[in-house]
């Protein structure tokens, strides 16, 4: 129970982390007005971005002492919220790729050698905070922890915040027993029919047939 406890509380922590990131990412784009970003500065964002995030989820899973479950737990909550986001990018990059035979050529910032360079130099972060927790504490995780824990205690905030963590954290399971499942049997648990599906074309009625309820001359 006392893990349930606590894997729901690191979906409260990524839901609020979360919504203060962007706040500063917006605050980020209004200072930087109309400048064009480049790939090299997406992917430093999102190094400052992981890097905070384990940062934090890590003071939250230290608390003062080592416990191993929890540090494993979260490491495992950290790697499955990583491959996501990958996986969510990667969707998104087919589905853009899709368009583009009928849309004009747009330039897709996404790197796969830097995705996978950002969540190695994330993990890695968090194993060296393991054995060196004293440097988790700096200034910049320190505010993000109160902030985070400022806004749980709120009333109506909190709520809401620990609704979206409910949700963050189920479907993250839902995903990672849906790749467990695909790995066992070759199906996912819950899967989706695409809405154009080819056996569709197979469902119009050729002239030459007819169903129990049709009349013949």
């Amino acid at each position: 129970m006392e893990i349930i406890n606590f894997i729901f509380r690191l979906g409260v922590v990524f839901a609020i982390f979360g919504f203060i990131w962007g706040i500063i990412q917006i605050m980020y784009t209004i200072v930087r007005a109309t400048a064009v970003k480049s790939i090299g500065e997406d992917y430093l964002v999102k190094m400052v971005k992981y890097f905070f995030l384990v940062d934090v989820t890590f003071i939250f899973a230290y608390n003062k002492e080592l416990n191993i479950n929890q540090l494993i737990t979260t490491a495992l909550i950290l790697m499955m919220y990583f491959i996501g986001k990958l996986q969510n990018q990667q969707n998104k990059i087919s589905m853009i790729q899709m368009a583009m035979n009928q849309l004009p050529k747009k330039e897709i910032k996404f790197d796969l050698k830097a995705e996978i360079i950002v969540i190695s130099m994330s993990v890695g972060f968090f194993i060296w905070f393991i054995f060196y927790p004293q440097f988790s504490q700096n200034p910049v995780s320190i505010w993000f922890h109160d902030s985070i824990i400022d806004i749980e205690d709120t009333p109506i905030f909190g709520f809401f915040f620990k609704v979206i963590g409910f949700i963050f954290i189920f479907n993250m399971f839902t995903k990672m027993m849906n790749g467990i499942s695909q790995i066992v049997s070759g199906k996912p648990m819950i899967g989706r029919k695409p809405p154009f599906n080819n056996d569709q074309q197979n469902e119009t009625k050729d002239d030459s047939k007819f169903d129990d309820f049709e009349e013949l001359d």
